[in-house]
């Protein structure tokens, strides 16, 4: 069993955050700060740890905030070559930026100096969100100029620091409400050299698809003139969310638009009555009814049970066809009913459908029943 986060967050955490800091400020009373930093430590989850760590930083740091981040800049350790598949080990910095986020709002640049160093050693995308609510304007005027850093993690931080729906943050309400001013940024990043800053940046426009779906289209339109792979594939990324909603201007921008002109038969469910724990199998075929190729985005869609009585629905993925005249293909998805952390399962009536080119037909239902005693 793999270890849990915060098990690998241990006291020694803490423990080397005071060597650090007493290596360039000898007034740092370590004894102190440990004292404060563990007390109730064990108990706690990562990110709770994260800020317990930082309280105890502005507690035993100088209470004029500029200088103890002057310390804290001067006590990291030196910038991470790699953008990807560092584990853990950034995590080291995760106090130190939310001692920026929590007590250097009032104090914009050393704030940024802090999270532009910082963010080069671990990420600032949760810190820098509190100064662009409170100071939206000189915030992306800064990470404007961001734009052009050379250091990939600076400029990643532009794009990931004002997704609107960046993935355990507070939504950037403004932002989602009114995403131009982040998407300005975004136009001067889809052609980043570095492909974990153009991930992030479809990570970006997918967010904002889902507030915005017109303009998610438009722009991917827009972008696809005269782009080259690495900006298709920004593309491609950032629509992969509408086009399985089955959003009309993301399928056609994508090449889906057209109404798929096929049928769907032999259409079974096997078995039509499972129960939790085991599977059940969906097979169908499609006929191409021209006397032409066709191009078809084909997706399976389950409505699943929930707890509430009601249907959710979730999309797989299944396989884009380019249909020869008058061809025929099959298509079978073995769908699993074994509980998992990330899906519960319960009783009641499963529909199924076929979507194609963002357009549903029904294949069936299977009912689903409790696992026996």
């Amino acid at each position: 069993m793999a270890a849990s986060l915060k098990s690998r967050y241990g006291p020694e955490i803490p423990a080397r955050i005071a060597d650090m800091i007493a290596r360039v400020y000898g007034a740092f009373p370590k004894r102190d700060f440990l004292r404060d930093a563990l007390a109730g430590y064990e108990a706690l989850e990562l990110m709770p740890r994260g800020r317990h760590i930082a309280r105890a930083l502005r507690t035993h740091l100088p209470q004029d905030v500029p200088a103890a981040l002057e310390i804290l800049i001067a006590s990291i350790y030196p910038l991470r070559a790699e953008t990807e598949g560092t584990g853990l080990a950034p995590f080291l910095y995760l106090p130190h930026t939310v001692y920026v986020a929590e007590y250097a709002l009032e104090h914009f640049d050393a704030a940024m100096r802090a999270q532009h160093a910082l963010t080069q050693r671990f990420t600032a995308e949760f810190s820098i969100r509190p100064f662009i609510e409170k100071y939206p304007e000189r915030t992306l005027a800064q990470l404007r100029a961001w734009t052009r850093d050379p250091s990939p993690h600076v400029r990643r931080l532009v794009s990931e620091g004002t997704r609107p729906r960046l993935p355990w943050a507070p939504r950037l309400r403004e932002l989602q409400r009114d995403p131009h001013p982040a998407l300005e940024l975004l136009e001067l990043l889809k052609d980043d050299p570095v492909l974990y800053v153009r991930r992030s940046v479809a990570n970006h426009l997918n967010d904002i698809g889902k507030d915005h779906p017109q303009l998610l289209a438009a722009t991917a339109r827009r972008w696809l003139k005269d782009a080259g792979p690495e900006r298709a594939w920004i593309v491609r990324h950032a629509l992969r969310s509408a086009v399985k909603r089955g959003e009309a201007g993301a399928l056609a921008v994508s090449g889906y638009g057209a109404k798929a002109e096929v049928t769907v038969r032999g259409k079974t469910i096997t078995p039509q009555r499972a129960r939790i724990g085991s599977a059940v199998t969906i097979s169908f075929e499609l006929l191409n009814k021209l006397p032409r190729k066709q191009r078809v985005l084909a997706d399976l869609r389950v409505h699943y049970m929930k707890a509430s009585g009601k249907t959710a629905p979730k999309v797989f993925k299944l396989k884009t066809v380019e249909l020869a005249p008058k061809a025929v293909l099959t298509f079978s998805k073995k769908l699993s009913l074994v509980e998992l952390t990330t899906r519960r399962h319960y009783p009641g009536l499963h529909s199924v459908d076929v979507v194609l080119n963002g357009r549903a037909v029904k294949i069936g239902d299977f009912m689903v029943s409790k696992t026996p005693r």
